[in-house]
């Protein structure tokens, strides 16, 4: 008589048929994911540019002239040094975008751009001198 053993396992075609359903369903959400990020990043990124931007304007109407420094700036956000390396338009990269400050006693400009364009945030934003944030 032969003796059939039953041992309980998987077959290969039952680990096929999982990897392919595990396949179809990281192929459908991997892009949404990207797409959530890049809309985070880029929220972030226009939030930032404008509190800056505000706060750069109250230090015009309080000291009577644009931030020259970034101590001057940071008595106005606490966070101006994470986004600004310096005010001579140096670059700082955070949340996938890059960030760079330029001010002197007339003016400034602000500009965040993505770190990679399409990817990490498809919106460049720049704020000017009197609040002027472009694109809204």
């Amino acid at each position: 008589m032969l003796k059939v053993n039953k041992d309980k396992a998987f077959t290969l075609v039952e680990i096929m048929m999982v990897v392919g359903i595990i396949a179809l369903i990281s192929a459908i959400a991997i892009p949404s994911i990207i797409s959530l990020k890049r809309t985070a990043n880029e929220a972030a990124a226009k939030s930032n540019i404008r509190s800056l931007s505000v706060a750069a304007e109250t230090a015009s109407v309080s000291l009577g002239h644009y931030p020259l420094t970034l101590t001057e700036l940071h008595n106005f956000v606490s966070s101006a040094a994470d986004y600004c390396t310096d005010l001579a338009g140096g670059v700082t990269t955070l949340q996938g975008y890059n960030y760079s400050c330029t001010m002197d006693i007339t003016g400034y400009t602000l500009v965040a751009s993505p770190v990679t364009l399409g990817t990490t945030g498809s919106v460049i934003y720049t704020a000017t001198t009197g609040g002027i944030l472009t694109p809204l």
